[in-house]
C-alpha cells in the first residue's frame, strides 16, 4: 500500500517584520519581560502576546511541575513562557538548524538547563515512542499542508500523552475543526483574525470510550 505524501516542511509566513531577525519579549514569570532574537527564516514569528496570555492563562494551574513538548518550535516563545512559569522540562523541536541554534543560544542566556532543543524532522519524531509521556504539547504547524492531519494520530497512538495531558493547536480559521480522537475533549477554543487556537484535555482511555 503507497505511503501518503508527506506535507513540505516549509513555515507558513506571518506577515510583519522582513529584516533578518525576528524579536520576542516573554510575558509572564521570571523571565517576564525579556526580550529575545532569533533569525527570521521563513517568515516565523512568535505567538502573538495576547493569544499567549489567553493560553497561559487556561494553563496556569498546570503549567508548574509540568514536562512539556513544543513541536515546530520556531522561535521557541511557547515553550519559552512554559519554562518561565514553572515548567520541569520542555523539549523544542524544529528542523530548521538556524532556530534551533539560536534557541539553545537563548536558552543560555537565560541560564537555563530545562530546555532541550531537537533539530529533527516534527513526523519521524513523532513515529517513535518517548520515554515518558508529556503534560502539554504545544503544536503550531505550518498551514494547509495538512499537518494536523498526518500528526494528531501519531500523538496519540504512539503515547505521547496521557490522560490529563493538555494539547494546544493552532490553525487557519477558514478550515474545518480537527478531527481529534474521542479521548481529546476541546476544553477552550478561541479565534484571532486568521488564526484558531485551541487547548485540548485528554481524557483517559476509559473516559474517552464512555464519551
Amino acid at each position: 500500500m503507497s505511503r501518503p505524501r508527506r506535507p513540505s516542511p516549509t513555515r507558513h509566513h506571518r506577515t510583519g517584520r522582513s529584516s533578518c531577525e525576528g524579536e520576542l519579549r516573554i510575558i509572564g514569570g521570571e523571565w517576564r519581560s525579556r526580550v529575545l532574537r532569533f533569525p527570521d527564516e521563513g517568515g516565523v514569528r512568535p505567538t502573538p502576546a495576547r493569544t499567549r496570555e489567553t493560553l497561559f492563562n487556561w494553563l496556569q494551574f498546570k503549567v508548574p511541575g509540568s514536562r512539556c513538548l513544543d513541536l515546530f518550535c520556531g522561535s521557541g516563545v511557547l515553550g519559552l513562557e512554559a519554562l518561565s512559569r514553572g515548567a520541569r522540562q520542555v523539549t523544542f523541536v524544529d528542523h530548521t538548524p538556524a532556530l534551533a541554534r539560536s534557541l539553545r543560544e537563548n536558552l543560555h542566556k537565560l541560564g537555563s538547563d530545562d530546555g532541550q532543543v531537537e533539530c529533527a524532522d516534527v513526523q519521524a519524531l513523532l513515529q517513535n515512542q518517548p520515554g515518558e509521556r508529556y503534560d502539554i504539547l504545544f503544536m503550531d504547524p505550518p498551514f494547509r499542508q495538512g499537518w494536523l492531519e498526518l500528526l494528531i494520530p501519531l500523538i496519540d497512538e504512539n503515547g505521547w500523552i496521557g490522560g490529563g495531558s493538555r494539547v494546544y493547536l493552532e490553525y487557519e480559521s477558514d478550515r474545518a475543526t480537527p478531527s481529534v480522537p474521542a479521548r481529546w475533549h476541546l476544553h477552550r477554543q478561541k479565534q484571532a483574525g486568521q488564526v484558531t487556537y485551541a487547548l485540548y484535555h485528554i481524557l483517559d482511555d476509559q473516559a474517552g470510550r464512555n464519551e
